[in-house]
């Protein structure tokens, strides 16, 4: 039976370009046999076939599940999932992206109304201590089940313990014919040719698949010139990545540098292996360089760097091609303003990242750039029809087009009239458009949120998710993790070198910092928080935060809910360095080095509620302090100085001084006489310190000039340029006159008379 089944699904997939789901629901090993039986009755060549398990021994391509992101950028006639054992979200993502038009997904999972209620090692990483597996439950799965029950275009076969023990629950098949009525594929490709006036190899036209890409293409043309900008949108499988390596390929073939960047090479694959097809075919050569660095005859070349370096070497390249670029942050995407030529293409929705960042704030920053920009939008999919049963199935099931509320519906809202209510899992399951909404806000805060996370909203112990509400609509939404608590065994191992999961700040504190007490208070840390985009900086951030400190801070331990402190871990920017520290947060750590994707030095940020949480605290920002005063000339001497002002600022520990008369002498001879800052490098140093931690307050300027020269140790010529100086000299002055209102803050007896010895002659 299941052959058949298989075949059927298999002959209206293709008659259709459209894609099918097999479910075959029962005993793991049976399951196995039926997924080779379904597999040899579609006559594929094996080679074509993907299986992905945490078994191995099969004869056809395998991966793990959690190493299934190899499949992005991919197209397979067949993927089998084995949702045994460890039951990937994202592996499941993974695998509908890569079956192509007339292919077939094949899911082997345990019977469909016993699989909510068992655990397996996905579930297990969602226990962090102090919870265990029991503690999570099958919320994700339930609503997989049912979406499996009851979309289009999905089969499922029950077996039974026996061999030939088989019953069909659903067919899977929708009955419909093609677009051409009598069975022609629907949305199969027409060729293309170069239109009119095209610069770009009439090769790299014909090698479009819909008109689409042909479109997309020839705005690609405008990177030959210099302050062009190209923005291309779409959804997954529509060719975005193809149409930028043609376009790639082309720009190197006339000889032009193309600097590639995406979150990981991975995700530009499809990138490199367009540009290499159209520069071996017009050029007859084998590529001899690596993957990731092509070159033509003509001194042409296609490289990729990670996103952080590419936005380092931006200004060195002829032309930047960003691919996934909503999965990066803002202001790594701005570094790619300095290029001659730059092009952004972007996943509207999908797993690789969708978040709101590119389409809202940093599509703003584009327009005002000197950049002409040209828009391109692809709607036509290339590998299987528009209407595919299956992409609306997996986008319904992992929530891949979660969006928020549009924009008119929540134009009126008010902080004031907005109510704060909890996101309670069950609530989530049973009113799809709130869970859609505080999802699609959850996507829209961050560059990488990812099917895991549905799984993790609703199963995991550990996560609480509280929003405020407008008139129905999702306006705000945070997610909160609990951590800490933990007993002394588990705080030992943390110390000796144990990784613990979900408990994010005390491990850092532990671990990194070295304090093997700090996992035994409580905190709660907020892992996300989002205000729609149509109401930001109106106050409900702040609003929402205000909420979540009400309800679960203080020592409440009649009811088991105490909690010592709140905490957050984030990319550091300096407006988001500002809106926690406004919100009562106070910095204990700066990362040492930067994140590859973001480009960002993370920050941690505790906000105290109990003496333990207030003695968590006080050690931690002392640490700090100590640590940035050597760290800033050394690990952190590249750190942006807007950063390093707000991480200070935000820090809580006293700044004692203690500098002997000659190093007063030579701090009030720089600021008021003919003293020199190279006399005493470590008395500034210290005043700088503590007057960007408590103050007094200078401006902007002054302050990035004392990070810039006094604690990060940088050339005078360098910081003069940086911050804009006529000559060196000016900025030594400038920096003498920083030091007034600080002498005037800290000085002593000795340092005042000695002042006044200068200010009177």
């Amino acid at each position: 039976m299941i052959a058949g089944v298989a075949c059927d699904l298999r002959a209206e997939a293709e008659r259709m370009n459209e894609r099918r789901v097999l479910v075959l629901a029962g005993d793991r090993d049976r399951a196995i046999d039926a997924a080779y039986d379904a597999v040899e009755s579609l006559g594929v060549d094996d080679r074509e076939v993907t299986m992905v398990s945490t078994r191995e021994g099969f004869r056809f391509e395998e991966h793990r599940p959690r190493s299934a992101d190899e499949l992005l950028g991919r197209t397979r006639e067949a993927v089998v999932l084995d949702c045994h054992e460890r039951f990937v979200p994202n592996a499941l993502g993974r695998a509908v992206g890569a079956v192509d038009g007339g292919g077939l997904l094949v899911l082997l999972t345990p019977a469909l109304d016993e699989w909510p209620t068992i655990r397996d090692r996905f579930d297990d990483s969602l226990a962090v201590p102090p919870y265990d597996i029991d503690d999570v439950t099958g919320r994700f799965r339930g609503r997989l089940v049912a979406t499996l029950r009851t979309h289009p275009g999905v089969a499922v076969v029950a077996l039974g313990d026996e061999a030939g023990d088989e019953s069909l629950e659903r067919d899977g098949l929708t009955g419909t014919e093609g677009a051409d009525g009598d069975g022609g594929a629907a949305g199969a490709a027409d060729p293309q040719s170069a239109p009119p006036g095209a610069t770009f190899p009439a090769a790299a036209y014909g090698a479009c698949r819909t008109a689409d890409q042909a479109r997309a293409l020839r705005a690609f043309e405008a990177l030959t010139g210099s302050d062009s900008a190209v923005v291309v949108e779409s959804d997954r499988g529509r060719g975005k990545s193809s149409a930028a390596g043609l376009a790639a390929g082309a720009l190197a073939l006339g000889g032009a540098d193309v600097l590639v960047t995406a979150p990981a090479f991975r995700n530009a694959a499809e990138v490199f292996a367009r540009a290499r097809e159209l520069i071996g075919g017009e050029t007859g050569a084998e590529n001899t360089e690596s993957d990731s660095d092509l070159r033509t005859p003509g001194g042409g070349r296609v490289r990729f760097l990670s996103p952080a370096a590419a936005a380092e070497a931006a200004d060195e390249a002829d032309a930047v091609v960003v691919d996934e670029a909503a999965a990066l942050p803002v202001r790594l995407l701005e570094g790619f303003l300095d290029a001659p030529a730059v092009a952004f293409c972007t996943t509207v929705h999908g797993y690789e990242g969708a978040g709101r960042g590119f389409a809202v704030r940093f599509r703003e920053r584009l327009l005002d750039s000197r950049f002409a920009v040209r828009d391109v939008r692809l709607d036509e999919p290339i590998r299987y029809a528009r209407n595919d049963p299956v992409e609306a199935w997996a986008s319904r099931a992992l929530l891949l087009d979660a969006r928020p509320a549009v924009d008119a519906a929540v134009a009126d809202a008010s902080v004031d009239d907005a109510t704060y209510r909890a996101l309670d899992p069950d609530d989530l399951l049973a009113d799809e458009t709130l869970l859609g909404e505080a999802f699609g806000l959850l996507v829209a805060a961050h560059y990488r949120t990812e099917p895991n996370d549905l799984a993790r909203l609703l199963d995991a112990p550990n996560l609480v998710a509280r929003a405020l509400v407008a008139d129905g609509r999702v306006v705000a939404v945070a997610l909160l993790a609990r951590e800490g608590g933990l007993d002394s065994e588990t705080r030992r191992g943390m110390y000796e070198g144990e990784r613990v999961r979900g408990n994010m700040v005390p491990d850092v504190l532990t671990s990194q910092l070295r304090d093997e007490a700090a996992a035994a208070p409580r905190g709660l840390r907020t892992v996300r928080i989002a205000t729609h985009h149509a109401l930001r900086d109106a106050g409900f951030g702040s609003r929402l935060l205000d909420e979540v400190h009400a309800e679960f801070g203080g020592d409440r331990e009649e009811d088991g809910e105490g909690l010592d402190y709140f905490s957050v871990g984030y990319g550091a920017a300096p407006r988001l360095l500002r809106f926690w520290r406004r919100a009562g947060y106070r910095t204990v750590h700066l990362s040492t080095s930067r994140n590859d994707a973001s480009g960002e030095h993370s920050a941690i940020m505790l906000r105290p509620e109990t003496d333990a949480g207030r003695d968590l605290l006080d050690r931690h920002a002392v640490a700090f302090r100590d640590r940035e005063r050597d760290g800033l000339s050394d690990a952190h001497r590249d750190v942006d100085p807007d950063v390093v002002r707000g991480a200070l600022r935000a820090c809580s520990a006293p700044t004692p001084i203690d500098l002997t008369d000659t190093e007063w002498r030579s701090v009030v001879g720089a600021s008021v006489g003919p003293g020199m800052y190279d006399t005493a490098p470590g008395a500034f140093r210290d005043l700088a310190l503590a007057a960007l931690i408590e103050g007094p307050e200078l401006d902007e300027r002054r302050e990035r000039l004392l990070v810039r020269k006094v604690l990060q140790g940088r050339p005078w010529e360098e910081v003069a340029a940086d911050l804009d100086f006529v000559s060196t000299s000016a900025c030594m002055r400038a920096l003498g006159d920083a030091y007034v209102p600080v002498v005037e803050r800290y000085g002593t007896e000795f340092a005042r008379e000695e002042r006044e010895r200068f200010m009177g002659d």
